[in-house]
């Protein structure tokens, strides 16, 4: 039931960055508001996000009410997070080695979301610089690729001027470093690191509830609950986001997703080439004149089975 106290005393728009037990915590002009949320947007089947930008009322009586949500860039459900401009696609350089079909899931993920996307190479300390150069030299043609160890400290100064003024999510496999990332970028622990197994080489998960950190430079960094798989829910129950966004997207939507293979799209004999078996398809001649990376093609590759499976099922 809301609450009918007191009189509208102002009205300001801000961002929410902290969600919890119904209670929205809205930054407004450097002022955060514990705020709830008009039970309109449940009769509309909206639930605000963290990381969206709003309108809240602030009564005479203390109460504080979100009345609008404006529109957003993007959503995410698991996380619950909103807004993403730039997704800082977080790889261990080793423990654990990178897999190039999850990062470029990761990636096929943010040119979905219409989020940019940034690379970093945590743990450069731990490998040799022709293993990094290696896996560096397959994006840096794409994405901006950032070199750092968090744990030292080398390459984090580059890392914070690219992401000025950005709002940014940290997202990758488990055990690769985005809590001692998110620590060192914001200045203060408030993201606990988790062990990493000797055995496996991944992380435990040790990261709660999502929120907004505002750092230097304008710069807004969410610290997310894993941004692991990317979970969505849907009437079944749990699936992972990453399989539900591929389910939206058409075949020859996901060419579009793999932004090297862009210039040479229009170039294919048949309009409608998907790049597999066609003759005179320009993105393979592309791949053969090695201007494409084999990895990013087999992705492409593993992908595009999966969609196909699905539409025929």
């Amino acid at each position: 039931m809301e609450m009918t106290g007191g009189a509208v005393k102002e009205t300001k728009q801000g961002v929410i960055v902290r969600g919890i037990a119904g209670f929205y915590y809205v930054d407004a002009d450097g002022t955060v508001y514990q705020s709830k949320a008009r039970g309109l947007f449940r009769k509309k089947g909206r639930t605000p996000l963290v990381g969206d930008r709003v309108t809240v009322e602030i009564r005479d009586d203390g109460d504080a009410w979100i009345t609008e949500i404006a529109p957003r860039r993007n959503a995410f459900i698991r996380p619950p997070i909103a807004n993403v401009e730039t997704l800082v696609l977080v790889l261990a350089a080793k423990r654990p080695d990178p897999l190039p079909l999850i990062a470029d899931r990761f990636l096929v993920m943010a040119e979905a979301k219409n989020a940019d996307a940034l690379i970093v190479i945590n743990k450069e300390d731990l490998a040799a610089e022709s293993e990094i150069a290696l896996l560096a030299d397959v994006y840096r043609p794409i994405y901006p690729v950032f070199v750092v160890s968090a744990t030292e400290g080398t390459g984090m100064d580059g890392l914070r001027k690219a992401l000025e003024g950005k709002i940014a999510a940290l997202a990758g496999p488990s055990g690769v470093g985005k809590s001692t990332i998110l620590n060192a970028l914001i200045g203060r622990e408030i993201a606990e690191t988790g062990a990493t197994s000797e055995k496996l080489g991944r992380g435990r998960q040790t990261t709660r509830a999502s929120e907004l950190y505002t750092i230097g430079g304008g710069t807004l960094l969410f610290d997310t609950p894993g941004f692991t798989s990317f979970s969505a829910i849907d009437a079944s129950g749990p699936v992972d986001e990453i399989e539900a966004m591929e389910a939206e997207l058409t075949e020859r939507d996901l060419a579009f997703c793999f932004p090297e293979f862009e210039p040479f799209i229009g170039s294919c004999r048949f309009d409608n080439c998907l790049h597999r078996t066609e003759p005179d398809c320009a993105v393979r001649k592309a791949l053969a004149d090695g201007r494409i990376a084999p990895s990013r093609y087999a992705s492409y590759e593993t992908i595009l089975t999966e969609l196909r499976a699905r539409k025929r099922y």
